[in-house]
């Protein structure tokens, strides 16, 4: 009986090698980390480097020297970050125009940045000081969460390892919210999640103000 099944066995792992169907190391790696569907290329790290409107960003490139320097990528921060966890953030985007009427971000994607002294630079100088900033490290790509929100504006951000994140996205408004033509408004608050927390924060502002 030993015999028959060895022989058996030899017969179908040859027949596996030879149609190809052996089968392939499992790829490491895999989570539900957001930033594993997209690629680098994919994403407009331009979104994280200043509060531009739409028609500034075509001469973005053209001016990196003449930029606020950023401090260097401070790898033992990031590296000290956890990679997985079982968090949930889920909101709304959005602005109130003019009229005090919702202005949804639809179908615009947002981003969890975790907060560091990287982060903090950003949002001191450039998110709240208007400040333009050279291109970001592109190693921040790795350690940030992506979503897209829905038609009506609600998003959610699944698997967020606990910690401190400022969470950031856009939404499109033109006269309704004082723009003599349609706009990108950069939105960015601060929100945070421990273990299994679900977390609800709407991302938006007043535009009257």
């Amino acid at each position: 009986m030993n015999k028959f099944f060895a022989v058996a066995t030899t017969i179908l792992l040859s027949s596996m090698f030879f149609t190809g169907c052996v089968p392939r190391d499992v790829p490491l790696n895999q989570s539900n980390n957001r930033a594993n569907i997209y690629n680098v290329n994919d994403v407009d790290m331009s979104d994280l480097d200043e509060n531009l409107t739409e028609s500034e960003m075509v001469i973005v490139e053209n001016s990196e020297n003449a930029k606020m320097a950023r401090i260097p990528f401070p790898t033992s921060e990031y590296y000290a970050l956890p990679r997985s966890g079982k968090g949930t953030i889920k909101g709304k985007i959005f602005v109130s125009d003019l009229y005090n009427e919702q202005v949804v971000g639809a179908s615009t994607r947002l981003y969890l940045n975790p907060i560091t002294s990287y982060s903090k630079q950003w949002y001191v100088e450039s998110y709240l000081g208007g400040n333009k900033m050279q291109k970001a490290d592109s190693r921040l790509f790795n350690y940030m969460k992506f979503t897209t929100a829905n038609a009506s504006g609600n998003f959610a951000f699944y698997g967020v390892p606990s910690g401190n994140y400022y969470l950031i996205g856009t939404v499109k408004c033109g006269t309704a919210c004082g723009y003599e033509s349609e706009q990108n408004i950069r939105l960015a608050t601060r929100v945070s999640v421990q273990g299994n927390q679900i977390v609800k924060k709407d991302l938006t502002r007043n535009t009257q103000y």
